[in-house]
């Protein structure tokens, strides 16, 4: 018999939510939910009790943590007169308020061409905050897409100069510089996870791209019913070819 422990499924968990409103890693500990046998507070609790150290030491991981646990707080505030509470801040302000309290000036920005003008906006409110933004564009060195080993048929205009995108100096670029945190802005999947490896600096993603919903890809969840619920019906056809 195996020792592995079971992949663990949280996302089955909704439906213990829709039922009793609540999870039973989100209740208090004398009125809980049963956990589930793939739940990876048990099937994986050596991981998650040794990442609970990690946070209480004095790390660089463990301040992040903590100084995320702060935002997440400092994002909501109380109704008065009830026991609601409702965000106040924006992605945009939290990502601001995460960096001053961490101490972080420098901060750079790995933006999509497509979204300049955005990465424009987002550069003249961090500098308004106090912060130093250094932004770089996905198409830093301008090469053909033939160059990388690409067909013409691979490009979205066939037959037109294309430019390659190119994460990897996007990092480089920014560790260069000495950014003290780094912020995606709309990067392709799979350059963005590049720019992620490649990164010095702790990274978060403040747009998502999505070309279709108007770089909210969650919309696509929220469809499931209607619009997209042809994603639980049909594969995506996707032409086969070498790398």
């Amino acid at each position: 018999m195996s020792d592995t422990p079971p992949p663990p499924s949280c996302a089955r968990c909704s439906a213990v939510w829709q039922k009793s409103g609540t999870t039973n890693c989100w209740s208090n500990p004398d009125n809980r939910p049963g956990r589930p046998a793939d739940c990876p507070s048990s099937a994986h609790g050596d991981i998650v009790a040794s990442s609970f150290d990690e946070y209480r030491g004095e790390s660089d991981d463990a301040r992040l943590a903590r100084v995320a646990a702060r935002v997440e707080g400092l994002c909501y505030r109380k109704m008065t007169g009830s026991d609601a509470v409702v965000a106040r801040w924006t992605r945009v302000e939290d990502t601001i308020a995460l960096a001053k309290l961490m101490g972080w000036s420098k901060v750079g920005i790995a933006t999509c061409i497509g979204l300049l003008d955005e990465t424009r906006q987002l550069a003249t409110i961090l500098e308004a905050q106090g912060l130093e933004p250094v932004s770089v564009c996905c198409k830093a060195g301008s090469i053909d897409k033939l160059e990388l080993g690409l067909d013409e048929s691979d490009k979205v205009r066939p037959g037109t100069f294309e430019p390659a995108c190119n994460p990897v100096a996007q990092a480089e670029v920014l560790n260069r510089c000495g950014t003290h945190m780094n912020i995606i802005v709309g990067l392709c999947v799979g350059h963005d996870m590049l720019f992620t490896k490649h990164s010095a600096a702790p990274v978060t993603t403040l747009v998502c791209k999505d070309r279709v919903t108007g770089h909210n890809p969650v919309a696509v969840l929220y469809g499931q019913n209607f619009y997209f619920k042809r994603l639980q019906k049909m594969p995506i056809d996707i032409p086969e070819g070498e790398e």
